[in-house]
């Protein structure tokens, strides 16, 4: 049965709704970015760019270095995002557009998520880079998908529930085995890989204070000294947990880089958090080609 017209939205031309895409646009490797300005900052060194859309907060531009054809994506900021790209992603690789029906097949993705992040341990400093072995959401997603919540680490989910004494319930998604093995086995500097939270918010939710008071006090301490059978949090941030979680159910490889700009633990921040990630970006392409 087709997709009817108020589930799969289509603009006059055939490209999927929000992010204005058509199969030949999307290549099989794809960065997402969370800035709009960081998909030049990628784009820059393509050899050839042959496609530039763009559509609110979404930027598209795919090329190639070499023989390698790349896609890259900014999402906005948010797992509320990370919903409509990773989606309409898969809808333009996987059901056929014109006759609004799933492909036989499935046509996986690779992708690979350049972001900043805020580390919770003294060990991991600003410059470093988190490679996510795994996303912890606290966005509330999970509870809208028909899905087995078995499947999403409940035991832990619940002491960290506990631990910071939330309503809401979280959930947990391992990455790409294959692409963080393949990140981290490169020997690029300060790597470390780790288990990632995704936070619903910028200020309270990340333990920031300015006119209204967080609920949750001593959260970023709380964060700090968790640990389940020995895995502690490395870092926090906004989207990681919502791309593993799609990546997961639709069967796309997802693999999160984190530049670290800040320590909340010793309180710093890096003096020019753009070199960070510009270095990552370099790193990254250097890896996929």
């Amino acid at each position: 049965m087709p997709y009817p017209a108020s589930e799969l939205i289509l603009n006059p031309d055939g490209s999927i709704y929000h992010l204005k895409l058509l199969p030949e646009d999307v290549a099989d490797t794809v960065i997402v970015v969370g800035d709009p300005d960081r998909v030049g900052m990628i784009s820059q060194f393509f050899d050839r760019i042959e496609i530039k859309k763009q559509h609110r907060e979404f930027v598209t531009h795919t090329g190639s270095i070499g023989k390698k054809r790349l896609t890259v994506v900014s999402s906005g900021i948010g797992s509320d995002n990370v919903e409509i790209v990773m989606t309409e992603l898969d809808a333009v690789r996987n059901i056929d557009l014109k006759r609004r029906e799933p492909l036989p097949s499935l046509n996986p993705l690779k992708i690979i998520r350049i972001g900043t992040s805020g580390s919770l341990q003294y060990d991991i400093p600003v410059g470093s880079v988190v490679a996510s072995s795994s996303g912890v959401g606290l966005d509330g997603l999970l509870d809208f998908y028909d899905t087995d919540e078995s499947r999403w680490y409940p035991e832990f989910c619940q002491e960290l529930k506990d631990s910071l004494q939330l309503r809401l319930q979280p959930y947990a998604v391992d990455g790409s085995q294959t692409l963080l093995d393949g990140f981290t086995t490169r020997l690029i500097p300060n790597v470390f890989a780790g288990i990632t939270l995704t936070c619903p918010g910028f200020y309270a939710p990340q333990g920031r204070s300015l006119r209204l008071a967080p609920k949750i006090l001593n959260s970023i301490d709380t964060l700090n000294q968790f640990n389940w059978n020995g895995n502690r949090i490395t870092n926090f941030e906004m989207e990681t947990a919502a791309y593993y979680l799609f990546g997961k159910m639709l069967g796309h490889e997802m693999l999160s880089l984190s530049a670290i700009v800040a320590n909340r633990v010793s309180n710093e921040f890096a003096p020019a958090p753009e070199q960070v990630v510009q270095k990552l970006i370099r790193d990254t392409l250097d890896w996929l080609i």
